[in-house]
């Protein structure tokens, strides 16, 4: 491992910038904590089980649509919503293998990225003063989506190791108020697919309160043991208050080329087209053409992305599980959120930081995917979408995780952050109360 920098090891910025100029709504959300794990392990030339990407190439189909588009011209504007053959594939495998029935002219948008789907959304819906709800842990870009919409966030806690809903708990955070749900199943960062039972739940009390839904399912083709991808959307009476998120980044392990699109109903969709058209114009065209092309994959690739994250996940939560972290395999996504109490260390951050430094290995702090920081400071994200080399070193490394162990329990130390129980929260977080 490289030297790194000793000055770039563990501070973190503060969340307020000392600028009167900046306007409040930036001050109350941090940077991505994600994104910045991926720079910190840059830095000690850590394995990245940080940020949720690949690091293997998208198919090499649809990254030869993607260079004959290039070469024959696709490097210009499309329409603002999406090439006409694209939004034409999204509505046929909508149908297909979601069972939604969507219109390509009236009801698809394609966007930047699913990221920039949920943005559109909450600004075609929210007004300052409205509520947003959100089962919790959940992705930490809904936070901010949420702040600079001018709404306020409900998060709704799902409870560990299973995270399933609690009905009480959820129907407590409807109010007059909420004008719209999130639902991200497969979940990011648990791996919970939520059942048929948990879904009719949440189309009941949107119907009750008239809130649209607003459903993540980027992970809808990562799902194990057999289990099924249910959208939202195809629940009674939800067709009419559901928009539909996804994009080709997680399923084709093309996250840098941001296509994504939202399937709304029309009027919805025409709120969103006008959002989406002074937030970035269109997606990039020719990959737009390959999003065409990766849409058009048979049955069989799917059933061999199943059951290829599968193999991966069994391998890496046994040996997370062997190690002494706490967690349950997920039942969909490549991420495993796992519980770090048995680890003397101050807190999520303590030990995210020890682990890079110590072990060679990146994770995501858990405190990131909470409303409240501290709710989630014995957790910790991995991501298990990378090669079999790349997993294997990984494991090499978590050996070290336990001979650090047993080397500072030994010695009865405390040592760079690690300690003999569990304090305070970090300093160093940075996030605050105002995150959300």
């Amino acid at each position: 491992m490289k030297t790194p920098n000793p000055r770039a090891r563990t501070a973190r910025r503060p969340l307020s910038i000392p600028d009167p100029r900046v306007s409040e709504r930036v001050q109350r959300f941090p940077e991505s904590v994600i994104r910045e794990m991926t720079r910190i392990a840059a830095l000690h030339d850590a394995v990245n089980l940080a940020q949720g990407f690949p690091d293997f190439d998208p198919p090499e189909e649809i990254r030869a649509a993607a260079l004959g588009s290039i070469r024959s011209g696709g490097n210009q504007y499309t329409v603002t919503w999406g090439t006409p053959g694209l939004r034409e594939a999204i509505a046929r495998k909508a149908r297909r293998f979601n069972h939604i029935d969507a219109d390509p002219e009236k009801n698809v948008v394609v966007t930047c990225g699913a990221t920039e789907a949920m943005m559109a959304a909450m600004l075609s819906l929210v007004d300052p003063g409205d509520e947003v709800v959100v089962p919790e842990p959940f992705y930490e870009n809904y936070g901010p989506d949420a702040i600079v919409s001018g709404a306020r966030v409900r998060a709704v806690p799902l409870e560990g190791p299973d995270w399933r809903l609690d009905e009480e708990r959820l129907k407590a955070a409807f109010s007059p108020k909420t004008k719209v749900v999130v639902v991200n199943t497969p979940n990011n960062p648990t791996g919970r697919v939520f059942s048929r039972a948990e879904l009719g739940l949440l189309a009941d009390l949107c119907a009750d309160s008239d809130a649209v839904a607003i459903t993540d399912e980027i992970y809808e083709h990562i799902v194990y043991d057999d289990r099924t991808h249910l959208s939202l959307a195809t629940l009674p009476g939800m067709a009419d208050r559901t928009i539909t998120i996804n994009g080709i980044s997680k399923t084709y392990s093309a996250t840098g080329w941001r296509v994504g699109w939202a399937i709304a109903p029309a009027t919805l969709a025409t709120a969103m087209r006008r959002a989406h058209d002074f937030l970035t114009v269109c997606a990039p065209h020719a990959f737009q053409v390959a999003a065409e092309a990766a849409l058009g994959l048979p049955d069989r690739y799917y059933a061999d992305l199943a059951r290829t994250y599968q193999r991966k996940r069994d391998r890496f939560v046994a040996e997370l599980q062997r190690r002494g972290f706490e967690c349950a395999p997920p039942e969909g996504t490549y991420y495993v959120m796992t519980d770090i109490s048995r680890f003397p260390f101050e807190d999520d951050w303590s030990f995210a930081m020890a682990l890079i430094e110590r072990a060679g290995i990146a994770c995501v702090p858990g405190s990131s995917f909470f409303a409240r920081p501290q709710d989630g400071r014995k957790y910790v994200r991995f991501v298990f979408a990378k090669t079999d080399e790349t997993l294997n070193e990984a494991i090499v490394r978590l050996s070290r995780v336990e001979d650090r162990m047993h080397a500072d329990q030994t010695s009865g130390m405390s040592n760079g952050g690690m300690t003999a129980g569990r304090g305070k929260a970090s300093s160093r977080r940075g996030r605050g109360s105002g995150r959300r």
